[in-house]
């Protein structure tokens, strides 16, 4: 199959567009920056230079490709309405897989880093998104609809991802930041009292989650991406272990705000995103094979990729 993944530099579209190369595909991958090209091809990626704002750039890669992947951001419309336009005008068959990534931060609740009432939110049962998340969950319901023209499209709504990436230098969103944090003050900090819980998965779960869904995901179906939760400060209390640290602080949200801006502090580290997903199994046979981020912190955080 011959696939075009966006963000194929990145931490989430590089380990998909690497995991599908290994599968056997043919893969083409857009990445910004130039300097970025030769890693794609050691991984065995075919690189397009260009940007989410490149219109007949995507609407001529979605039309030559099989299948596409958007790993970019879960956030351009203009991009997504590029690759459905491209996709829908394919003079090849109908029914080609549109892949679009998003985030669980759409159910997040800016609680502060405080658990509150931490709800568990279900792919059948959705909340209506707060005004921050009301553009990200409008994209996605454009890509769901796009069933309705003839495309085979799926939105996986990854949380907390936690290994090492393909591409050398990447790494994904939240520990990440944690880790960073600490080195620059030797001090490993949680949003408020960290009681917050996130769902997670491992980055290898998710890239087998989108190779099955390339294959069988039917049209208009929405996927929580997820196999285990944590605390948050369960998490730091693994990190400060792993970096031999002194035990990790609590930092009130505007601290936060100041070193990591708002979305951050505010949702992807300081929210509750608790979700349970059953579609992937069920409809999929997705297995997957690790369910705990605080033992892979402690075993495996610190060895790189």
């Amino acid at each position: 199959m011959n696939i075009f993944v966006t963000g194929a530099s990145g931490f989430i579209g590089g380990s998909i567009a690497a995991g599908l190369v290994r599968a056997g595909h043919h893969v083409t991958g857009l990445i910004r920056n130039p300097e970025h090209a030769a890693e794609l091809k050691r991984l065995g990626i075919e690189p397009i230079v260009g940007t989410l704002d490149d219109r007949d750039l995507l609407i001529a890669q979605a039309k030559a490709a099989d299948a596409v992947i958007n790993a970019a951001s879960s956030d351009h419309r203009g991009a997504v309405e590029a690759l459905i336009e491209g996709l829908a005008g394919s003079r090849k068959p109908s029914g080609k897989p549109f892949l679009h990534t998003s985030g669980s931060s759409i159910v997040g609740d800016a609680s502060g880093g405080e658990r509150g009432d931490a709800k568990i939110y279900t792919e059948d049962a959705l909340p209506e998104p707060t005004p921050d998340k009301a553009p990200r969950v409008a994209i996605e319901r454009l890509v769901l609809s796009a069933a309705q023209r003839g495309i085979r499209s799926s939105v996986l709504c990854n949380t907390l991802i936690y290994g090492h990436g393909a591409v050398k230098g990447s790494a994904s969103v939240q520990l990440p930041r944690l880790v960073r944090q600490a080195q620059k003050s030797g001090v490993v900090r949680h949003v408020g009292s960290g009681g917050n819980i996130w769902s997670n998965v491992f980055i290898d779960d998710v890239v087998e989650l989108y190779r099955l869904a390339l294959d069988k995901s039917p049209a208009g179906t929405f996927y929580f991406v997820e196999s285990g939760e944590a605390s948050f400060k369960d998490m730091s209390g693994a990190i400060a272990k792993a970096m031999h640290l002194g035990p990790p602080q609590d930092w009130p949200l505007d601290h936060a705000i100041e070193e990591w801006g708002y979305e951050m502090a505010s949702y992807g580290l300081g929210s509750n995103s608790r979700v349970r997903g059953t579609r992937a199994r069920d409809l999929l046979g997705w297995k997957p094979t690790r369910t705990s981020v605080t033992e892979w912190i402690g075993h495996d955080m610190m060895n790189g990729a």
